[in-house]
């Protein structure tokens, strides 16, 4: 559903489904009570000054009756953002694809307390070009190849390539030696639950496996575990949680094998995961494509 409102500062407007019926009298009395959180007469004063729209552009305002939109378009106040200190940098640049190498710590995307400071935002603004789209995900601690579409003329043709499992992904990964190392190569299976409220995933034993990892070895030496991860599926936290089920929890993971307190980012440890290579046949020219990091991995044997 395209935003009837343009992208401002590389950041687009933030869209809410409203219920067509309840016990609101009006679209904003829904909003008052479901951003209770926020100050409910500065929120109302946004109705008044036209700054929440419909999917045709026009002005919801603060009567406007509930079932009269279903949907509604705003832009996020800015808040004041904690800087993430590091840069991305453009590894390849076309008139459809746009490739950049992330750090760790930064977002794709805006959500949160994060709008600045997200890949997705930094992009735009660095390239002048609003409508470039992430056309996969990486964790906001995983650091590497991050893929964008530079125009929604070509975009489905490249997100086909990830739904059919058409791009071949490499990770990396450091972690603890324990007693005891896995014989590698090993194939990793299991089924992953991603249950809403919760930021961890769940493993479901019982049912058949939907995420497969083929997991090598690098060299390491002897404090680390250093790994090659070749992802056959794309679920949430999926080398995060194979690796933490062999006994080898990446370095510095805050969600496994432990979920600990939220506490704010330790720029020295970041989290020893990076995305390394990314190979696919391109969908419009055909040709072979291959992407290759230039980041490493702090705590990878040198």
């Amino acid at each position: 559903m395209p935003s009837p409102l343009p992208a401002r500062d590389g950041v687009g407007a933030t869209r809410l489904h409203v219920p067509l019926s309840g016990e609101w009298p009006t679209v904003a009395a829904y909003m008052v009570e479901r951003f209770h959180h926020l100050d409910a007469d500065r929120l109302l004063a946004r109705f008044d000054d036209g700054e929440i729209v419909g999917i045709d552009g026009s002005a919801v305002r603060r009567d406007t009756p509930l079932g009269a939109a279903e949907f509604v378009w705003y832009y996020r106040e800015p808040s004041v953002e904690t800087d993430i200190p590091f840069d991305i940098e453009v590894l390849h640049q076309d008139l459809d694809l746009v490739v950049i190498d992330k750090p760790h710590f930064l977002p794709s995307t805006p959500g949160g307390k994060y709008l600045q400071n997200s890949a997705l935002v930094r992009l735009r603004r660095l390239l002048g070009n609003d409508d470039l789209t992430p056309i996969h995900r990486l964790d906001r601690a995983t650091a590497g190849l991050l893929m964008f579409s530079a125009r929604a003329e070509t975009r489905g043709a490249y997100q086909l390539l990830f739904q059919n499992r058409q791009v071949e992904k490499v990770y990396e990964a450091v972690s603890a030696r324990p007693a005891e190392v896995p014989v590698f190569p090993i194939v990793y299976r299991n089924h992953i639950v991603k249950e809403r409220g919760h930021v961890c995933v769940r493993v479901d034993a019982a049912r058949e496996p939907n995420s497969e990892t083929l997991i090598e070895l690098l060299p390491g030496d002897e404090h680390v575990v250093h790994t090659l991860l070749r992802p056959h599926s794309g679920k949430m936290h999926q080398l995060r949680v194979h690796l933490s089920a062999l006994g080898l929890g990446i370095l510095n993971d805050a969600f496994y094998p432990e979920l600990l307190p939220e506490a704010p980012d330790d720029f020295a440890r970041p989290l020893q995961l990076l995305a390394r290579e990314v190979r696919f046949v391109d969908p419009l020219s055909g040709a072979d494509r291959e992407f290759v990091t230039r980041r490493t991995l702090a705590f990878a044997p040198r």
